[in-house]
């Protein structure tokens, strides 16, 4: 359990760090010199989506991480909103591979977020099962 906890902290750091790093993203990489003059207006659109996945992002891994120690005890009811942000990763590892970010400009980019996401995704998943066992040993 000692593994999983260190897991499921480490896991929730990450998530926590990347929607904080992503408030800075589209500056960061210049999203918007890929956008052509006449598709200007979805800047705001961009910018949006943007702000709110940070925001949530950051939120659900910061409210997890202080409920570390209810979700890791069994609580059925945290332990949801922990299966949904191990479902974020889930799916943010499974588009990689469907629509998988374009090696150009910047091919350590496509490759870093590939390998990042599955990280995190690890991370998240083995704690999960190790409490979901646990929950559903004690219910038997």
């Amino acid at each position: 359990m000692k593994t999983a906890k260190t897991m499921y902290y480490a896991g929730l750091g990450l998530s926590l760090l990347v929607g904080v790093w992503h408030f800075f993203v589209p500056a960061m990489f210049q999203w918007y010199a890929y956008i052509p003059g006449e598709y200007e207006n979805l800047i705001v659109g961009i910018d949006w989506t943007n702000f709110f996945f940070s925001f949530l992002l950051t939120g659900l891994s910061l409210l997890l991480i202080l409920r570390g120690k209810t979700i890791l005890a069994g609580s059925k009811e945290a332990l949801v909103f922990y299966g949904l942000s191990t479902c974020t990763w889930f799916f943010r590892v499974l588009i990689t591979f469907i629509v998988p970010w374009p090696l150009e400009p910047i091919a350590w980019a496509a490759y870093g977020q590939q390998i990042g996401a599955f990280v995190v995704f690890v991370l998240h998943i083995v704690p999960f099962i190790v409490v979901w066992r646990a929950k559903r040993r004690a219910l038997l």
